[in-house]
């Protein structure tokens, strides 16, 4: 049968592939070939599984393989790259907090907030200058579950949603890097701060009250941020 060559299909792809048809999550640590040896084999799904429960999740092909590429290329020969990549979606186990009460007035009987955090992307990457990059990228959603009394004594509810995404790279300079200021400044929605210590580090973060409309605003969003603290080193590499 058909859906037995899909299954044959799935068992030769590589592990971590086979672990976001499954689980729609993996965690790994490789070197630059074994993140091309994956990509290579993601590349191949299309053509061979065309069966709904076995899609890959979303954000795999248009953003996850992208950044993939584009770190890979900055490893060096003895650098590895780990990624915790969790693409289960909001709604998954774990990711619910605790719901609380807030105050309220009347007619306003009740509100309940409940918040979701989704990290569903992480980075570590030993880049072949010497420096670390690390990037997170989260998914919040807030609830909010109103109670409110009309003015005819009819008890009425309703439910607001706000979306916000985080990204926040950090990177370890490399040794002896003193760092620079940049001659412009960056992005008025990314926020640079300078830690010092025995390597200083750059942290760039945003936090994006919109939701990306497309996979590729999602990937350029992410790149945009991962490379602002690169301006920050002593001779700019990008």
């Amino acid at each position: 049968m058909f859906w037995r060559e899909q299954k044959a299909a799935i068992a030769s792809f590589h592990p971590l592939h086979q672990a976001l048809i499954e689980h729609r999550a993996f965690s790994a640590t490789y070197p630059a070939a074994g993140w091309h040896q994956l990509i290579t084999s993601l590349h191949r799904h299309a053509g061979l599984v065309t069966r709904g429960k076995w899609a890959l999740p979303a954000r795999t092909l248009d953003v996850l393989v992208p950044l993939l590429h584009e770190v890979c290329s900055d490893l060096g020969p003895d650098g590895t790259l780990a990624v915790l990549a969790d693409l289960r979606g909001a709604d998954a186990p774990g990711k619910e907090l605790p719901s609380r009460d807030l105050p309220v007035r009347p007619p306003i009987r009740s509100v309940t907030e409940t918040w979701t955090v989704d990290p569903w992307l992480r980075m570590r990457a030993e880049l072949r200058d010497g420096s670390v990059l690390e990037i997170v990228v989260a998914d919040r959603r807030r609830t909010r579950k109103i109670a409110k009394r009309n003015p005819r004594g009819k008890l009425k509810s309703k439910r607001k949603i706000k979306l916000v995404q985080t990204i926040k790279v950090r990177r370890k300079l490399p040794k002896g890097d003193a760092g620079r200021v940049p001659s412009t400044a960056p992005p008025r929605w990314i926020q640079v701060f300078v830690r010092e210590g025995e390597r200083r580090c750059v942290l760039a973060g945003a936090k994006l009250d919109r939701m990306p409309g497309t996979p590729q605003e999602q990937l350029d969003r992410i790149l945009t941020v991962a490379t602002e603290p690169f301006r920050w080193t002593s001779v700019e590499e990008r």
